[in-house]
């Protein structure tokens, strides 16, 4: 197995039962001694190479203790120290690290609250650990770019020189892409001003700034929008897909309104902005569309992204939906729907389980090709075609 299929296995167990866990003890144990294991590959059960509780005197620091010590080659490679998952991690929690990191071999610390892991090393200072992370991973929102470097850690690649090579650009990439994440988010001052001199000519003033405020805002939603749309264009294999800014992959609307507006593609980039498409729903729109192909053409069958759930539809149209994926949440749901369009939420708890229900999904897409289209009248001199 990939080191990311390893990282996303962990992801989806974090998902599942970070709810329920409530002390540092227990997040140990659910998540960051399989990290250990199923991640990086090291055995938890063997002192040569996993030591918990590990101690090395510090000066006048008596029996303080790392929460674990990862050896190489019988060698103290790696620190760990652990909090409570959803405690959110900050340096003051590294004191331990910083002094054990002076008098052990250890060249990589790890600052982790069992979702959230903050890699660090001695760039600036010899033996002396940096104050800012040089990796950040998030298993909440795994950036893949990450994983190869990850790899250089683990028991089979094993390759700290390369780690440590590579760490000073990391570590400025990371902060950078943060920083454009933030001014992406909410853009200060500063980046509007910068954006703003670039296309206008004239003095930057408050009444300047306010204009160009939003449609800086406009601008990076739209970039964004682009940059993703292309990018889930090719891991969905269809050229028809709509991206929204967040990630949120949907359909164009064919069926409900035919006359797009400077409003319409406004309330849609706005709406996009708080919807977030993950690749689990990504893969699950797969399998859906993969189990109803044999009852029509796969171009029929499309995503729509919203807050609380992800559609699939036929035809993009809101009247004929097959399945809900429900994965925004602890516990996950197929949403699958009977002959009078009520839904019924089945727990699933992988993507693969979908497979389990495909004489449904095949059902409900059979049903709306056998209902023909009907006549409703209109008024006394027309009427029009409605599919029901």
């Amino acid at each position: 197995m990939e080191i990311r299929e390893r990282a996303q296995a962990l992801a989806l167990k974090i998902r599942k039962h970070k709810a329920s866990i409530e002390t540092e003890e227990a997040t140990k144990n659910a998540f960051v001694m399989p990290f250990i294991s199923t991640v990086l590959g090291y055995d938890v059960f063997n002192p040569a190479e996993v030591i918990p509780e590990f101690t090395a005197d510090v000066g006048t620091k008596k029996g303080e203790k790392i929460d674990y010590a990862i050896a190489h080659d019988g060698q103290v490679q790696v620190l760990v120290e652990v909090k409570k998952i959803n405690d959110p991690l900050r340096i003051e929690h590294a004191s331990q690290l910083f002094r054990y990191f002076a008098v052990t071999n250890a060249r990589i610390a790890i600052l982790t609250n069992g979702e959230v892991y903050e890699f660090y090393t001695d760039l600036d200072a010899p033996n002396r650990m940096d104050s800012k992370p040089f990796l950040v991973l998030d298993f909440s929102d795994i950036d893949d770019t990450l994983l190869p470097e990850l790899a250089k850690l683990t028991k089979e690649s094993f390759d700290l020189p390369s780690v440590i090579s590579a760490a000073g650009e990391l570590k400025y990439i990371g902060q950078l892409k943060r920083v454009l994440a933030a001014q992406f988010k909410q853009p200060e001052d500063e980046w509007v001003k910068f954006l703003t001199t670039r296309v206008y000519e004239g003095s930057f003033t408050q009444r300047v700034r306010d204009q160009f405020l939003p449609l800086v805002d406009k601008a990076a939603r739209q970039f964004l929008n682009e940059q993703v749309n292309d990018r889930l264009k090719n891991a969905l294999g269809d050229p028809d897909v709509y991206v929204g800014v967040s990630g949120s992959a949907a359909e164009p609307a064919a069926n409900e309104s035919s006359q797009p507006g400077a409003d319409s593609a406004q309330k849609a980039a706005d709406g996009a902005a708080e919807v977030f498409t993950t690749e689990a729903e990504i893969e699950g729109y797969r399998i859906v569309r993969a189990i109803v192909c044999s009852e029509v053409p796969a171009a029929r069958v499309v995503a729509r992204d919203t807050k609380t759930y992800f559609g699939v539809l036929l035809d993009d149209n809101n009247r004929k939906p097959i399945a809900r994926l429900w994965f925004n949440r602890s516990k996950w749901y197929l949403g699958v729907f009977d002959e009078n369009k009520v839904e019924t939420r089945l727990p699933i708890t992988a993507v693969e389980d979908i497979y389990a229900h495909a004489d449904q999904l095949r059902d409900t897409v059979s049903r709306y090709l056998d209902k023909p289209n009907v006549v409703e009248p209109v008024h006394a001199s027309t009427v029009r075609l409605v599919a029901t």
